[in-house]
């Protein structure tokens, strides 16, 4: 690995270091890969351990001094660093480990430039923490956000911590939801840079503080810089108060899921 990466700002060592993982998951894509076996149902496979270590070798090589948290390797440096990485070298693994390519690569410096790739694709979603792009065959084009599309990705992958007030699925029985949207499920990440890309209207997931989270920091990252709304599923703001995510294209559209979601929230209570 040469050092001609510390050249690079950081968006750019996010962007060669998404591609570097990328580049990985996509050679080792079909092969029959070992299960790392990670308890209650969840694994790693071989892809996942091998994209981080070419995610890391990229950090390392550009930021020697910076912290890294990954998914698979835990962390490396200081915890409380002023500079931590947080890597998701295979978003979406068993979607890739049936043959599935709907798959994402994230990374993010904690508060600042992050880069979600899709492996199949070729496209690279990045930002620089003020902006937001794609780049793609050598190509920038600054990312739109849109709620055209009325596509709105749920996830329904346990845990559900928020249950019985809040259950996604249960959003999608929700009249005004079938007349206004129509639900997507990928199970990847790759959903978020959707939303900011224009391609879907809202992403809409359970869980606790994701803002700190290797699976959904880079994603975070990317929809704030491109404009759309994100909240926590209780209206909160992420990284504080909020719990889960409601990213949305445009404030209409955050709005009308934010209040089909308390609706639901009275009802159960």
């Amino acid at each position: 690995m040469t050092n001609s990466y510390g050249a690079l700002d950081d968006a750019g060592v996010a962007i060669a270091a998404a591609r570097a993982g990328a580049e990985v998951v996509r050679t080792m894509y079909g092969r029959r890969l070992t299960r790392i076996d990670k308890g209650g149902g969840d694994f790693a496979t071989t892809a996942d351990v091998e994209a981080e270590k070419s995610i890391i070798s990229v950090i390392h090589a550009a930021r020697p001094d910076d912290a890294v948290l990954g998914e698979e390797g835990g962390q490396q440096g200081a915890a409380e660093a002023a500079r931590q990485w947080l890597v998701d070298p295979l978003c979406g693994t068993l979607n890739y480990a049936v043959g599935n390519m709907l798959v994402a690569v994230n990374v993010a410096l904690r508060g600042d430039a992050a880069a979600v790739a899709d492996p199949f694709s070729g496209e690279v979603f990045f930002t620089n923490g003020e902006t937001a792009w794609v780049r793609q065959d050598g190509a920038d084009a600054q990312l739109a956000p849109t709620p055209a599309t009325q596509l709105v990705d749920v996830n329904l992958d346990p845990p559900f911590p928020s249950a019985p007030t809040f259950r996604a699925v249960d959003l999608l029985a929700h009249p005004g939801f079938v007349e206004r949207f129509r639900p997507r499920v990928v199970s990847t990440t790759l959903a978020l840079a959707w939303v900011a890309a224009g391609k879907r209207a809202a992403y809409v997931t359970d869980g606790g503080d994701l803002s700190g989270s290797v699976h959904f920091a880079a994603g975070i990252a990317l929809c704030q810089a491109a404009g759309c709304v994100v909240t926590g599923i209780d209206g909160a703001p992420v990284g504080h108060a909020g719990r889960g995510l409601v990213v949305a294209a445009d404030l209409e559209t955050h709005q009308l899921l934010m209040s089909m979601i308390r609706a639901g929230s009275r009802h159960r209570a």
